[in-house]
């Protein structure tokens, strides 16, 4: 798509009258994308891979609920999966990766208490 110089400023002007009109009646203009889910993995042991099939699994299940999955690389064996500050998950303090179903459960549980997770919540 590409927008001509007329357009782009009259995109700018509305971008800039919107900012100006939230700002006169206190609105912040931050988008907030939360909640907010991190995997932190080990970049040593080469994790990733599971990382990025666990937050494929969380988007297609919480589609819709979820402002962001951020995967973080990490190091010394870490596993951690997070809902904005709260912990859901860490390997080392678990004593291995959690069960898709288990996962699930716990972040339901953070977001959206009553949703039913059909064949996870058996």
């Amino acid at each position: 798509m590409h927008l001509d110089e007329r357009e782009v400023n009259l995109a700018f002007t509305f971008s800039r009258a919107f900012a100006i009109m939230a700002a006169q009646h206190g609105k912040a203009l931050i988008m907030e994308r939360t909640p907010r889910i991190s995997i932190q993995y080990c970049n040593q042991c080469r994790w990733m891979l599971r990382a990025t099939w666990y937050a494929q699994e969380l988007l297609t299940t919480f589609q819709g609920q979820l402002g962001e999955v951020a995967l973080i690389p990490g190091s010394g064996g870490v596993f951690e999966v997070r809902c904005d500050d709260v912990l859901l998950w860490s390997r080392i303090a678990e004593g291995g990766f959690p069960e898709l179903k288990v996962l699930k459960q716990r972040l339901r549980d953070q977001i959206a208490p009553g949703q039913s997770l059909g064949h996870s919540d058996g």
